[in-house]
């Protein structure tokens, strides 16, 4: 049970009757000491344009008044428009993973949200416009591009733009959507669900690509932002737009970093080894027998398996991990 639960299914007297029949959205969102900023995000899933959703929130804890805000957006919204569960206590990777995993939270797309951000209003119905495209089994995840707001609220930027096309060579060595841009089907939720909540993996989201690109799987980035990023004092990961943000990156590679989150990364991916098409385990094999080789070998080997990132700097960084052997 919950520690907040609606008795039944939110009216659909908002949507259309092919709303409610198949394009319900779980948003998945998790919560920890989020007062400062959780009702605007609240807010702004209100103002969806796609009207068929509903909020599943893991608290992971929060001493402050977070479950109280969620308890006044319960009773305003009505039966069925969110439930809130006690979270692992393990983190927010494994808060997320832990609520994807959840048997009991059924829908036909799922969207993970943070609890400090402003979804533009077209977020969802974007989403699932793409998806909808996509054959049901086939999995499939929508991400992108984000628009950077300060504490206030004011906007003072972008996240990077990417144009190289999302690819599983990419996935191995960059994530290029946050999770709170992610959109994804039920095909891809229920690869989710079968590799577990019990992974050691660096964030959901890298996991996220790494393993639906993986399988074949259809991944979509969009330039366009549909998401208002907060960056303030408390935020767990942040965005890496600013030089001071890339060179405190790099940093965290020369230090290792980087090398232990792609060992993490691997192992996981090992563990689904059997979903992974032919020609992507084959990657995945060359990355993992070239990362202890001497420096010619490694680098023949990473030339085999595709490997890129989506910028000129970041390739740049890649090329001096692969010569240090911090990959």
């Amino acid at each position: 049970m919950g520690i907040l639960q609606s008795s039944a299914l939110h009216s659909c007297a908002s949507t259309t009757s092919s709303d409610c029949r198949s394009e319900k959205v779980a948003i998945l969102m998790c919560t920890y000491n989020g007062e400062s900023f959780l009702a605007e995000q609240l807010e702004s899933f209100q103002q969806q344009s796609h009207g068929d959703w509903a909020v599943y929130v893991s608290d992971d804890g929060s001493r402050d008044r977070t479950l109280d805000i969620l308890q006044a957006a319960a009773t305003q919204w009505g039966a069925g428009r969110l439930q809130v569960f006690e979270g692992p206590g393990r983190g927010f990777v494994a808060n997320f993973l832990s609520l994807t995993c959840r048997p009991d939270i059924q829908a036909d797309y799922y969207a993970w949200a943070d609890q400090d951000d402003i979804w533009k209003q077209e977020k969802l119905e974007k989403a699932i416009a793409w998806l909808k495209a996509i054959p049901e089994n086939v999995p499939a995840l929508y991400c992108g591009r984000t628009e950077l707001i300060c504490e206030s609220g004011l906007p003072y930027g972008f996240s990077p733009i990417f144009v190289r096309a999302p690819h599983f060579s990419n996935a191995l060595v960059q994530n290029i959507g946050g999770g709170n841009t992610m959109v994804f089907n039920h095909a891809a939720r229920a690869l989710l669900q079968e590799a577990g909540d019990k992974l050691n993996v660096p964030s959901h989201d890298w996991w996220a690509y790494q393993l639906i690109s993986g399988v074949g799987g259809a991944v979509r980035y969009d330039p366009v932002p549909t998401v208002l990023y907060r960056q303030h004092d408390e935020n767990v990961v942040g965005t890496n737009s600013s030089w001071w943000a890339r060179l405190k990156r790099l940093r965290m590679a020369f230090k290792g970093l980087f090398y232990e989150w792609n060992t993490q990364n691997i192992h996981a991916l090992e563990t689904m080894s059997h979903r992974l098409s032919q020609e992507h385990r084959a990657k995945l094999e060359q990355f993992k027998a070239a990362r202890n080789q001497p420096l010619i070998p490694r680098i023949l080997g990473f030339k085999r398996a595709g490997l890129y990132r989506q910028t000129v700097v970041g390739n740049l960084g890649l090329i001096l991990a692969t010569l240090l052997k911090k990959i």
